[in-house]
């Protein structure tokens, strides 16, 4: 039962559906939604064992607001270094 809700939320605009579609893209359905229903029981799991917890949604990009800009910035410069380019970064207040 738990794999066909699984399935459900993997069609919705939610952050479990768009978990399922990051995971699919490199496990494949079935791993995908195998995963996507052990993450629903993780949350059961804390809702039921804390009664003042409540489920929000996160929405499906979550993952994007997280990304910190240094990190980012950093991971696409090793990126550019990796093709052989030199990369020197000017931040935007110093440029005129």
């Amino acid at each position: 039962m738990i794999g066909e809700a699984a399935m459900a939320a993997a069609r919705t605009d939610t952050f479990l559906g768009a978990r399922y579609r990051g995971l699919v893209k490199h496990r494949g359905h079935k791993k995908a939604i195998v995963a996507v229903a052990r993450f629903m029981l993780v949350i059961v799991w804390h809702i039921i064992n804390d009664p003042a917890a409540r489920f929000e949604d996160l929405g499906p990009d979550h993952h994007q607001r997280l990304v910190n800009p240094v990190r980012k910035t950093q991971a696409l410069v090793r990126q550019l270094q990796a093709l052989g380019h030199q990369v020197a970064l000017t931040p935007m207040e110093a440029v005129g």
